[in-house]
Formats: structure tokens, C-alpha cells, sequence
């Protein structure tokens, strides 16, 4: 009998899993992106603990997420998710934690070695996140060869979905332009149509043209509430309503959309009495359910909400197909249409229930199947408007007597025509100008250190060469300031890089408010070393200049956990008539050598290398 039993538990030891645990993740230095689901262990809560109690957990108690991102649907349950990271560097590496899902309430990250958990979610000012962006980007230091463990603890009333993405840096920002141009090019899109049926409304007087306006501007504004779009650019701090403007827009655009159908492809009492006694019964539903959402709390509305929208868009596409059956020609590009457009909210809805994965496809399957959607409208109404200009036409040939008439008729719809084209001319050259100045503002990003907004070394060092090379030229004296923050080390090593970063923008802003003529540069070298180039200025105007930055840098003080700070720097001086127009490197030299001996001199000093300046102003061409 004891054989039998201890057979039974090695079979049940061989069949049961291991561990139920997520493998941490690996950070190397080929890592750009890296997904997090798959490293992801989650906790259902059982009333309120504190987070040195989620920490004592014993493992058992937390469930691998899988390789989805942890998805569980509308419910109240708080969730505890944990993962961690190695990294295999060698060296530190400060990157960013995306959560990657806009419309969370609430959020408490649980850093490594933080004293307070980072509040985030869409129930405080969008100006509290660390990083400004739709999602919800936090900084995670990883130490060189080290495993950190991160902790986030999340309540909401939307879709439980926590999509976790580590990224490197740069891979961010560039990733993110990215998608920040696709969602212009929706947008602008969107905007231009807007633009585009409102204006012709104006011009005809068709109320289908009104009610498309209110269907195509409503769309997006769900969209940009849903996305986080509407939060970080329209009402950043409006948290009440960022939850409610979902509920409003969607339900008004069944309103809309359920009115311009009815209008499109004429649905009336007389044709269709059961469909439009129904269509208009939706509409009235959903007219209140938008008016209730400004009272009622998103998560009361949000179920129903769904359910509307879902039966709204069912019933505008059985009206579409009742059209084309019965052979109505604006039927055709309306029901195409309207397969984009639901297809994308079925994705939408299926996804928010946990019924399809969250991804790329899902998460924007409603704004690709709207922009087609509102494309394939737009062609649609000018497809009426061209039948209805050849019916006007036929009818013009038929009734002679009112060949004037329709002469003036025909006329107006020229100028209508011709303003419509200049309109569009003038959006279009808009637009040009729009991208030629985003150009330029994506030249001066690329020109300048974002921590602390002077210029970087890569533009320092073309900016050198040429002022080097006109000096050579005219025969006038360059000078170049070489500045080191005296002891950062240690101060970065006693308050972190936070404060240290702090401390270099403060640097950063005492050297602009004394480099102020169009021609002077001031640029961060690297780390804690920046440079000043005053091109046309002798030793003694360049001396002046450092000596009344180091002042400045030496009174200026912050506070820092409750204690006053000041900071001092060192500041070497090269100011030579060079001789060579590729004297830069001895240029740099001469300042360098000049910033060493003021820190060989007690630091918190200015140092002139007038000796070496002069040796390079005679030495000879080579």
C-alpha cells in the first residue's frame, strides 16, 4: 500500500506543471521592444491589502498571464499584476513601461527601490503623468546584471486590459511618430470630409448632408476618447468627463448615423413602415442614453451603451441591404460602407469582451473601418449629387419653357463647384504648409538634447567647423567656453538621476540667460559637460561671459527633499585668431586643457589658456 501511494504522488508530480509562474523577462543589447504578456503574473484581490503584503505572496497565489496581454473583460475586481526583468547589458539602462491601454482609472506602479507607488490613470489631470503621452509611459531603471521586479495594482470600471510593452528610448519615440502620423492622416482625413459635406449642406440645403457632418465629427470623437487622443489634447483635465464622453459620442453616433441612413436611402413610412418605425425608435433610445450619459456614471452606462451600438449598427446595415434589394442605387456605396464601419466596431466590441486578443489589428479595426467607411460615404453622396445633376439635366431638355431656369440652376452649381475646388486647393496647400513646418520642428528636435533643450553635440560640432572657417576667412577671434559641473558624480550618486537631471536643466538655463546674440551657441557636450561658442569675441569679452555664468550657476540654488543646494562649475577659455581653417580640434584642446587646470585650481573658477590660443593663432598652415 505505501508502494501504490507513492507511485500515485510521482505520477501526479510528472503530470502537474512545474511552476505556474511567468519566466522574467530578458533585456539585452540588442532589445528595442519587448512584449511583456508572456512575463506577466496576475492576483485577483480579496479586499484592500497593502503592497508589502502582495510582496509576501507566496507564488502559488499569482497565475501566469500567458502570451496574451491580460485581458479580463468589464468587471469590478481589482487586479495585482507583477513581472520582471533581467538585464544582461552590462550597463545600466533606463527605459519606458507603456501600458498601452488609454481609459484605466487607476494605476499604482510599484518601482524598485521607490519609497511611494506612481498614481496613474485616467482619473487624474493628464499633466501628472510622468511622460505626456495618451498612454501611460513610466521610466524603469535596470541595473547592469540585475533583476528587478515591477508591481502594478489596477482598478477600473472599463475593460479590465493591461497591455504591458518595455521599449527602449529612442525605439519609443520613433515607434510613436509613427503612429502619431497615421492618426493625423485618420484625423485629417476625417476633418477635410468634414469640411468638405458641411460646406455643400450650405450650399444645397440637404439635410443628408447635416446629418453625415454630425455622424463623420462624432466618429472620431469617440474614437479620440477611446484612444486617449481627446484626453491629452482637448481636456486634459477634465477626468469626469474623459469616462462619460465615450458614453455621449457613441450614442450619438447611432443618433446621427440612424438619421442620415434614413434620409440616404430613403426608408419612410410609406416604403418600409416596420423598418423606420424601428430605426427611429433607436434613435430616440439612443438620444437618451446620451443625454443620461452626462449624469450617470460610465460604469453604469457602458454595457448598455454597447448593446445599442451593436443592435444600431446591425440595423443600419439590414437597412442598406433592404435598399439594394429593392434596387436603390445609393444602396450600393452604403452598404459597403457600413460592412467597413461595423465589421470595425464588432472587432472593437469583441475585443473589449474578451472574445478576439488585443492587438495592432483589434485595438484599431474601428478607425481604419471608419475612414473607409467615410470614404466610401462621401463617394456615395457625390454619386447623388451627380445623379441628381443629370436628372436636372434630362429635365431641362424636356421643359423648354424653363430653359432659363435651369440655365441659372446650372450655373450655380459651377460656382458651387469651383469654390468646392478652391476650398479643397486652399486644405491642400494647408496641409503642405503644415508638413513644411512639422519638417522644420522635426530638424530642430533632431538638433537639440531633449533633457535640457540646448543644442547637442552633433550640431555643436557642424556649428564649429563653420564659425572656425569664417574666423580663418575674416581673420577674427573665436572663443570657445568648455563647463563641468564640479563633483556630479557624487551628487548623482547621493540623489539620483532624477535630481540629477534637475540639476543639469538648471545648468542648462543659467548658461542661456548669458548667451543671448543670434550668433553665440550653447550646447550639451555630453553628461555633465556643455560648451559656448562665441564666435567674433576676444579673451576678455569671453572671460566676462564665463565668469558672470559661473556666478549665476553659484547663487542659484533648489530644493531637494526639503534642503537648498547650490552647485558650482569649472570653466576653461580658448579665444585664438586661428590660422587653420581646421583648427578645431586644437581649439578644443586649448579649452579643455584651460577647464582642467581650473579644476586643478579648487574648481568654482574661471581659466584662460592664452598661452596655447596664441600658439595656435601663429602656428603656420600645414
Amino acid at each position: 500500500m505505501p508502494r501504490l501511494s507513492l507511485l500515485l504522488i510521482l505520477a501526479l508530480s510528472l503530470l502537474l506543471p512545474s511552476s505556474v509562474l511567468a519566466e522574467p523577462a530578458t533585456w539585452d543589447k540588442h532589445s528595442k521592444r519587448l512584449e511583456l504578456a508572456p512575463h506577466v503574473d496576475y492576483w485577483l484581490e480579496n479586499g484592500r491589502i497593502s503592497f508589502s503584503e502582495v510582496t509576501q505572496l507566496p507564488d502559488e497565489s499569482w497565475t501566469a498571464g500567458g502570451d496574451e496581454s491580460a485581458n479580463f473583460g468589464y468587471s469590478d475586481d481589482v487586479y495585482w499584476f507583477r513581472f520582471r526583468v533581467t538585464n544582461v547589458t552590462g550597463v545600466e539602462a533606463v527605459n519606458f513601461m507603456e501600458i498601452g491601454y488609454p481609459v484605466l482609472d487607476h494605476i499604482e506602479v510599484y518601482l524598485p527601490d521607490a519609497q511611494e507607488p506612481l498614481l496613474l490613470g485616467d482619473k487624474r489631470p493628464f499633466y501628472d503623468r510622468p511622460i505626456h503621452h495618451r498612454h501611460f509611459v513610466v521610466p524603469l531603471l535596470l541595473p547592469a546584471n540585475e533583476t528587478v521586479t515591477v508591481y502594478l495594482r489596477v482598478d477600473t470600471t472599463s475593460s479590465m486590459q493591461v497591455p504591458l510593452t518595455l521599449w527602449e528610448r529612442d525605439a519609443f519615440y520613433a515607434a510613436d511618430q509613427g503612429r502619431s502620423m497615421l492618426e493625423g492622416i485618420y484625423y485629417g482625413i476625417v476633418l477635410v470630409m468634414i469640411l468638405y459635406n458641411l460646406f455643400v449642406f450650405m450650399a444645397v440645403g440637404e439635410r443628408s448632408f447635416l446629418y453625415y457632418v454630425g455622424y463623420i465629427t462624432t466618429m472620431p470623437l469617440f474614437l479620440a476618447s477611446l484612444h486617449g487622443v481627446g484626453f491629452q489634447y482637448l481636456w486634459p483635465e477634465g477626468t469626469w468627463w474623459n469616462d462619460q464622453s465615450i458614453i455621449v459620442f457613441l450614442n450619438l453616433v447611432i443618433v446621427f448615423g440612424g438619421a442620415f441612413s434614413i434620409r440616404f436611402i430613403s426608408v419612410t413610412r410609406e416604403n418600409h413602415p416596420l423598418l423606420n418605425r424601428w430605426t427611429m425608435a433607436m434613435i430616440m433610445a439612443a438620444g437618451l442614453m446620451a443625454g443620461a450619459g452626462l449624469f450617470i456614471p460610465y460604469k453604469h452606462m457602458i454595457l448598455p451603451t454597447i448593446l445599442i451600438a451593436a443592435v444600431g449598427c446591425s440595423t443600419m446595415l439590414v437597412l442598406s441591404v433592404m435598399r439594394w434589394i429593392k434596387k436603390d442605387p445609393a444602396a450600393r456605396y452604403y452598404t459597403v460602407a457600413w460592412v467597413f464601419m461595423l465589421s470595425g466596431g464588432i472587432v472593437l466590441a469583441l475585443n473589449k469582451f474578451t472574445f478576439l486578443p488585443r492587438n495592432l489589428l483589434t485595438e484599431n479595426a474601428t478607425q481604419v473601418g471608419s475612414a473607409l467607411g467615410v470614404i466610401l460615404l462621401s463617394l456615395a453622396l457625390a454619386d447623388r449629387l451627380n445623379r441628381e445633376k443629370k436628372r436636372s439635366f434630362a429635365a431641362q431638355q424636356r421643359l423648354l419653357r424653363e430653359e432659363r431656369k435651369a440655365r441659372l440652376a446650372q450655373e450655380k452649381s459651377l460656382r458651387v463647384q469651383q469654390e468646392a475646388n478652391a476650398m479643397l486647393e486652399e486644405r491642400v496647400q494647408e496641409r503642405t504648409r503644415d508638413l513644411e513646418t512639422l519638417n522644420e520642428q522635426l530638424l530642430e528636435l533632431n538638433a537639440t538634447d531633449p533633457l535640457t533643450g540646448l543644442k547637442n553635440r552633433g550640431h555643436f560640432d557642424k556649428a564649429f567647423q563653420s564659425s572656425v572657417v569664417h574666423a580663418y576667412r575674416f581673420e577674427e577671434v573665436v572663443s570657445l567656453l568648455v563647463l563641468d559641473i564640479d563633483h556630479f558624480k557624487k551628487f548623482n550618486d547621493t540623489y539620483g538621476h532624477l535630481v540629477g537631471d534637475d540639476c543639469l536643466k538648471m545648468v542648462a538655463q543659467c548658461i542661456k540667460r548669458h548667451v543671448t546674440r543670434p550668433q553665440d551657441l550653447a550646447a550639451r557636450y555630453g553628461g555633465e559637460e556643455f560648451v559656448v561658442l562665441l564666435p567674433d569675441t576676444p579673451g576678455d569679452g569671453a572671460e566676462r561671459v564665463a565668469e558672470r555664468i559661473r556666478k549665476e550657476i553659484e547663487k542659484t540654488a533648489f530644493r531637494v527633499s526639503g534642503e537648498m543646494l547650490h552647485l558650482t562649475v569649472s570653466i576653461g577659455v580658448c579665444s585664438v585668431s586661428p590660422s587653420r581653417a581646421d583648427a578645431t580640434k586644437e581649439i578644443f584642446s586649448c579649452a579643455d586643457e584651460a577647464l582642467y587646470e581650473a579644476k586643478g585650481q579648487g574648481r568654482n573658477r574661471v581659466v584662460a589658456n592664452r598661452h596655447q590660443g596664441q600658439a595656435i593663432s601663429a602656428t603656420s598652415p600645414a
